[in-house]
C-alpha cells in the first residue's frame, strides 16, 4: 500500500467513526481539532448596546473547571490583544493580557473576517 492510499483508508475510517457519533461528540471533537489547530478570535464585550472592549487574536477560550469536584465553572478564560482604541488593529503599544469573562457577561466571540 502507497502512502497516499494508507491516508486516504486513515480518512475514510475517521469519516465513518465520526458518522456513528451523536452530535454532541462530533461537536465535542470539532472543538477539540478547532482548539488545536487555534483561530484567530474575536472577543467583544458590551455594556448595553455599547462596545466597551475587543481582544484581538484569541486562539482558543476555555472554561474554568473546579480542582475539587472537576465540574464547570461560570466564567471562560483567555488571552488576547487588548484593543484599547477600538480599531481592530493590534497596534505596537497594545499588549496580550489575560481575560475572565463571566457566564453572564454581554458579549460576541466571533474569528476574525480579516
Amino acid at each position: 500500500m502507497t502512502l497516499r492510499q494508507v491516508c486516504l483508508a486513515t480518512c475514510v475510517a475517521a469519516l465513518a467513526l465520526a458518522g456513528g457519533c451523536t452530535q454532541e461528540q462530533q461537536n465535542k471533537i470539532s472543538r477539540d481539532v478547532q482548539n488545536w489547530t487555534g483561530t484567530n478570535g474575536v472577543l467583544e464585550i458590551y455594556a448595553g448596546d455599547k462596545l466597551v472592549r475587543r481582544f484581538l487574536k484569541i486562539d482558543k477560550m476555555s472554561t474554568a473547571m473546579g480542582t475539587d469536584d472537576g465540574r464547570a465553572r461560570n466564567y471562560r478564560f483567555g488571552y488576547g490583544v487588548l484593543d484599547e482604541n477600538l480599531n481592530f488593529v493590534a497596534d505596537p503599544n497594545e499588549r496580550k493580557v489575560y481575560f475572565e469573562i463571566s457566564d453572564y457577561t454581554n458579549m460576541v466571540f466571533f474569528e476574525n473576517p480579516r
